[in-house]
């Protein structure tokens, strides 16, 4: 299942700036992954072979960093591997060897060419456990090959770096491999191999520099142990499995292993390709179906005592968690439109464990952590999320179990709650906002510093305000419940979200009674009022927003979050975290939000050819950033350099829900 879109010769993979910054990635289903670049140089602190997810406190652990490989063909010494050291200094330049890289489905595959003898690398995540392969295939060659392979091991958080100060490892000699202990309280963790000889070495080498962490003036340096060694002699057709686990048996059956990998992916597209835009499937192109792959990535499990087989999204790749906004956001795209309403159902399961007060929140974060109730939107979504699921399933008994909880958090918005969110009684709309908290989208801060202040009553969240209540009424029949109390507070809304309209612009301001009146300022905000079902706006008005977005903010990987004439406009998202912070909503351009400009395209010109023409160009960044994958942000000023995640969940939904709507 080879992607021709993500599949690169010689002029990337031979030339540094390119391989380094191409990022591969695979996860294991419970919130741990592997990722790096295709030189095999680590230029972030998440690059590892094994980051694991340990259920008691989800705690993200980076465990194996990287494997050094080298070969010996023919009397001839081959590095295959690269390393950047302090000031920039990179050796070897082992990348050079690489005679292609691609995806077979969502399994990264190096080919490297060691004079006739050519040598396949593979690496995938068990799903289910914190366990990674790596397979090596001698495809071909005219005598046998030396393997060396030095394994780099750490245990640390993955957010943090490690400094050693002669930090002892315990490592012990183990069937088929090394048991290796960081400390005694430590979850110890193994590098095992179906054949071939390890040796123990426990020796540290000082000063990765990772360039994108300088680029980004953090921390850059670490340092790496390196635990074992290990050597194998290959001869042509014979393979090598390399195990990296925290599990003291993994099967090291790489052949099978790798079938039921394989095996996962092809059930992924079987389940697209059943859905009621299955002809979306049979018509769609190679990089659609790597998107509907990717969509996999994103989704975990997160079991409690309320919700044992509960399941979240992970918001982006690689230093998001699960996030209530973005899940919600995310969850049509990545389940309903993948054919999964099964995984869609747990998550809306799963959140209506952590509704307080009437909102969901905005940062799960880790188990033994107290969620973040800091979000006017995340609420206002889930209701979404759900009027999506019940369409495509008519699951009424789910209806049912979520009627009351949805009531309550219309109750708690209509009488108060956190973070001076209300209902305004003078005309129906919702406020939001206190100083020193960011509740939107738009929530760039630091320290104590919002970038994007929104006090007032923003156009989304009204937007959303109105598509939950019309949501309500129609979920109140469903059920035979009273439906005329949502009924009349949507009609109020809608009555009076005129006070959005600027009239002398032609399009919507972007908070309205803020302390400092109306915000004319032109951001993306107000596509919502168009891509929702339900919209408050009439249709001419519905027209100038799509066409002020697209002749002022549209550019080919999403909208901007602020109009090029602003005096605040930022056309690079670079620097330090002050002037990251401060690009975040103020011209850099968000991916997410092009599913939502196509579907309100598509809503007022009716044209589903040219909406999907709007598309198209997303699919070079499958192939330019995260591979396989989508960003999260790029650039505002062209050339539009992806930025941020290199792989987003919200991005790829709504890319794939709106790619279905101009198939529909």
């Amino acid at each position: 299942m080879s992607n021709n879109n993500v599949k690169f010769g010689r002029n990337v993979c031979g030339n540094l700036e390119t391989s380094a910054s191409r990022e591969w990635l695979v996860t294991n289903g419970i919130g741990g992954y592997a990722s790096g670049t295709i030189s095999g140089i680590l230029t972030r602190r998440y690059h590892s072979l094994l980051v694991a997810n340990f259920p008691l406190n989800s705690a993200k652990t980076l465990l194996l960093a990287k494997i050094d490989e080298t070969a010996i063909y023919n009397n001839f010494t081959y590095p295959l591997f690269a390393n950047r050291w302090r000031e920039g200094n990179v050796s070897p330049h082992g990348y050079v060897h690489i005679e292609s890289f691609y995806l077979d489905g969502s399994i990264p595959v190096w080919q490297f060419a060691c004079a006739d003898a050519l040598l396949e690398k593979r690496v995938w995540m068990q799903q289910g456990a914190n366990t990674t392969y790596v397979y090596y295939s001698l495809l071909r060659g005219s005598q046998p090959l030396l393997l060396n392979l030095k394994a780099f091991v750490n245990y640390r958080n993955h957010h943090h770096l490690t400094i050693s100060r002669n930090w002892k490892f315990s490592l012990q000699s183990v069937p088929k491999g090394m048991c290796i202990n960081a400390y005694p309280e430590a979850v110890p963790f193994y590098l095992l191999s179906d054949r071939g000889k390890t040796f123990p070495v426990n020796s540290w080498y000082y000063q990765f520099d990772l360039a994108l962490e300088e680029e980004q003036r953090l921390d850059h340096y670490e340092d790496h142990l390196h635990a074992t060694t290990l050597e194998v002699v290959l001869n042509p057709g014979e393979s090598l499995t390399y195990v990296a686990s925290t599990q003291p048996d993994p099967s090291l059956d790489g052949n099978n292993a790798l079938e039921l990998r394989q095996a996962q992916d092809r059930k992924a597209i079987a389940f697209w390709s059943k859905t009621n835009v299955s002809r979306v499937g049979k018509q769609a192109p190679d990089w659609i179906k790597e998107l509907v792959l990717a969509a996999n990535s994103f989704i975990i499990e997160r079991s409690s005592p309320e919700a044992p087989m509960g399941k979240t999204i992970m918001a982006g790749y690689h230093c998001f968690g699960d996030w209530g906004r973005d899940t919600m956001i995310s969850l049509p795209g990545l389940t309903l439109t993948t054919g999964r309403p099964d995984i869609a159902r747990s998550i809306l399961q799963t959140f209506a464990t952590f509704v307080d007060r009437g909102m969901l929140p905005n940062h799960l974060h880790d188990f033994d952590e107290v969620p973040q109730y800091n979000t006017v939107d995340s609420a206002l979504w889930y209701f979404e999320a759900i009027r999506q699921y019940y369409q495509v399933t008519e699951d009424e008994d789910l209806l049912k179990e979520l009627f009351p909880i949805l009531a309550d958090i219309v109750d708690w918005h209509c009488r108060g709650t956190r973070h001076n969110i209300h209902l305004d009684g003078s005309d129906g709309l919702l406020y939001a906002g206190e100083v020193g908290v960011a509740l939107t989208w738009m929530d760039a801060k630091v320290e104590d510093w919002i970038f994007t202040p929104r006090i007032g009553k923003p156009i989304e969240i009204n937007a959303l305000w109105y598509n939950a209540l019309r949501a309500m009424s129609k979920f109140a029949r469903y059920l035979n419940y009273p439906y005329q109390e949502y009924e009349a507070l949507a009609d109020r809304v809608q009555a009076r979200f005129s006070r959005f309209w600027n009239e002398s612009q032609g399009y919507c301001y972007d908070v309205i009674d803020t302390p400092e009146g109306n915000d004319p300022s032109l951001r993306p905000n107000q596509i919502f009022a168009v891509s929702l079902p339900e919209s408050p706006l009439t249709p001419p008005q519905q027209r100038s927003v799509v066409n002020t977005c697209a002749q002022q903010l549209l550019t080919s990987y999403g909208l901007r979050s602020l109009n090029v004439q602003d005096p605040r406009y930022q056309g690079h998202y670079e620097g330090d975290r002050w002037q990251r912070g401060s690009a975040y909503h103020q011209g850099t351009v968000w991916g997410w939000l092009l599913g939502s400009f196509v579907l309100a395209h598509l809503r007022v010109y009716g044209n589903p050819a040219q909406a999907r023409q709007f598309l198209l160009p997303m699919a070079q960044n499958l192939s330019t950033h995260g591979l396989g994958n989508l960003s999260e942000i790029f650039d505002g000023d062209p050339p539009f350099t992806p930025r941020g995640c290199m792989a987003q969940s919200t991005t790829v939904a709504e890319f794939l829900r709106a790619w279905a709507a101009t198939e529909a």
